[in-house]
């Protein structure tokens, strides 16, 4: 090999020698970076890719009444609950000796353990509320049950039973629909909400915030151990406005009401003797001054602690069915009504404030009005002679208040904005929306008028043939009948506007929202919806009428108060009777006391149970007398004359 070939070789050896060590110089370069270098980083997205976040649910808020009485809390329930892990034969073995101590079927058992709702990454709750036998035994024996445990868990208890069931609701899975809007939350598919009542409505304050547990887990997605946990934080107490005492004072009248008018042949049938069917009702009570609520009763009601633990088809076919009167239907607050001669209240204050009467105003009631081609009578036919405002109300005569309706009709028809009073102010003291009060599913009742004839017409011309809107309309709703719907809470609401000078609230529920040791997060005051204007000299002469309902010798419901000392607690009151097409009267009355600073509004409404003197006046007669810490003897119904409407 000559010198110059040689040198040639060397060179490239050299070349290919610092190639060679450049490449080892690079790698040993990366094996330091991820080893030594980069090793934090990696270890932590290994971990990530290893980990999973399992939830606990936290205990929900108690709901408690105005003076800090538990309405509803949570108790604790033993649950059975199973190891995914445990499989195959091993897992045939334990749920056939699970299936006669916890009296379900293999298949239930398989099922609950492998409910897609329910965290993998812990044990399945199988079944809850067991006895402490039932876990004793499986704790003494875990030869015979590996894989199963016992687990304490939170439960919605009600103390009271069916107390204010309406109000305060129950509670239940999340479903997919109502997940998919929690999406990005931490609410997971096997968590409790509120399902009715104040249950759903301040679900946010009542929900805790859920315990936190990140475990690691293998290829598998089995878990190999707890790497961090936050305990679940329990949720806010919510007060209400609703006073336990109260509450039970209201059930309890209502119920005996209902009993009594069942007792009572109805007599608006005379074909045949039928006693009434009284099926349903609803009572109200509200602070006149704040618009809160003191007691809300509907009946029938139904024991929430039955819907805790998830409800049985049968149970809920049973609340679902008609023929037992929907016991989950709140009637004060979606109960859709005629509120009778209740209404006149609304009649009289358009008139003065239309223009039509004042309160010197007098007509002379013969018993009868002509509209258009009919005639028009008072209940019985009685005729009141020469009458004002306030006696119109006082004996409830009809007579009065069609002719209000006919006269505003009439204006209507030659096109004069006041044609609608009537309607306006039934808006305007809450009729035709919801009251905007903090529960969920509120009715928003109607005040028919000629745009709502013209809509219904429209969509179904057979049912409702006439396109335009007729005095004989006009004239049914100044009387509280025809296609006008209200609900007890806004019978009471628009009483308790007038009653306190004008103002309409919107009925509150809770006043606080409270902290799990007890201070206040949040307070909910009154609030306003609007003023009325309500002129003070109307009110006076209406005021006057409603007082006479109850103290004049007169008044519809003067035999209804007998006997109560009306000197020590006065009452203004005004009955009705709502006649109801195919059913019996509804009974209606609502009572503003005391008369010269009022108080309380009290409404009761019970369906087919006849005149609102002989039913729903006596129960509002025992709401008062406990509200006011007198005796309450049961209630009695009252053989009225026909004229008590």
């Amino acid at each position: 090999m000559s010198a110059s070939a040689a040198v040639d070789h060397r060179v490239r050896l050299s070349i290919v020698g610092v190639i060679v060590v450049a490449l080892f110089c690079a790698l040993l370069t990366r094996l330091w970076y991820l080893q030594v270098a980069s090793a934090d980083t990696y270890a932590a997205v290994a971990q990530t890719n290893n980990t999973r976040v399992v939830y606990t649910e936290a205990p929900r808020g108690r709901i408690l009444d105005d003076q800090g009485r538990v309405l509803v809390d949570n108790r604790v329930s033993y649950a059975i609950t199973v190891d995914r892990k445990i499989q195959g034969k091993q897992l045939d073995g334990v749920v056939s000796r699970l299936s006669p101590l916890l009296a379900l079927t293999p298949a239930q058992i398989k099922d609950q353990i492998a409910n897609p709702r329910a965290s993998v990454y812990k044990p399945a709750p199988v079944k809850l509320d067991v006895s402490y036998d039932t876990v004793s035994m499986i704790k003494e024996h875990p030869e015979l049950f590996p894989g199963v445990d016992a687990a304490q868990l939170p439960v919605r208890q009600y103390p009271n039973g069916s107390v204010a069931a309406n109000i305060l609701g129950y509670v239940g899975d999340i479903n997919a629909k109502e997940l998919a809007a929690k999406k990005g939350t931490d609410y997971q598919p096997d968590e409790t909400v509120g399902r009715a009542g104040v249950e759903a409505s301040f679900q946010d304050e009542l929900r805790g915030t859920p315990g936190k547990e990140i475990v690691e887990v293998d290829a598998t997605g089995r878990v190999i151990r707890t790497v961090s946990s936050t305990a679940p934080k329990a949720g806010h107490d919510v007060k209400l406005t609703i006073d336990l005492d109260a509450q039970k004072l209201a059930e309890e009248s209502l119920q005996q009401g209902i009993l009594a008018a069942r007792g009572q042949r109805a007599k608006e049938i005379q074909t045949h003797f039928v006693n009434n069917k009284a099926p349903a009702g609803a009572v109200v009570v509200l602070d006149a001054a704040t618009g809160s609520v003191v007691a809300m009763a509907s009946n029938p009601t139904y024991d929430p602690s039955q819907l805790t633990n998830g409800i049985t088809s049968n149970l809920w076919a049973q609340l679902q069915d008609p023929n037992n009167n929907n016991p989950l239907t709140d009637r004060a607050l979606t109960g859709a009504y005629a509120p009778g001669s209740t209404f006149k209240l609304v009649t009289a204050i358009a008139g003065v404030e239309g223009g039509l009467i004042s309160g010197a105003s007098t007509i002379n009631d013969t018993g009868s009005l002509k509209v258009a081609n009919e005639t028009r009578y008072n209940d019985g036919h009685a005729a009141y002679g020469r009458i004002n405002l306030s006696r119109a109300i006082t004996v409830s005569s009809d007579v009065f208040f069609y002719k209000i309706g006919l006269d505003f009709w009439q204006l209507f028809h030659r096109n004069d904005p006041k044609g609608n009073t009537i309607q306006d102010t039934a808006k305007k003291y809450g009729f035709g929306s919801d009251t905007g009060i903090a529960l969920p599913g509120e009715y928003a009742g109607r005040v028919p008028d000629a745009a709502w004839v013209h809509q219904v017409h429209t969509a179904n011309p057979v049912a409702f043939p006439y396109d335009i809107w007729l005095p004989g309309q006009n004239v049914n709703l100044a009387v509280g009948q025809g296609d006008l719907t209200v609900t007890p809470l806004q019978l009471a609401n628009a009483y308790a506007t007038f009653a306190n000078g004008g103002t309409r609230y919107v009925p509150r529920i809770a006043s606080e929202i409270e902290n799990p040791g007890g201070t206040v997060s949040r307070s909910i005051a009154p609030a306003v919806a609007t003023t009325t204007g309500l002129d003070p000299g109307a009110r006076s002469v209406i005021l006057q009428g409603l007082t006479g309902v109850v103290a004049d010798s007169k008044g519809t419901a003067f035999g209804a108060f007998n006997g109560f000392p009306l000197n020590q607690v006065s009452v203004a009151g005004k009955t009705g009777t709502a006649q109801v097409t195919g059913k019996g009267n509804s009974s209606v009355f609502v009572a503003i006391t005391p008369v010269q600073n009022p108080k309380y509004v009290v409404v009761s409404l019970i369906e087919e149970a006849g005149y609102g003197a002989s039913d729903s006046a006596p129960v509002v007669r025992r709401v008062i007398e406990g509200l006011n810490g007198m005796p309450t003897p049961p209630v009695s119904y009252i053989q009225t004359t026909s004229q008590a409407n």
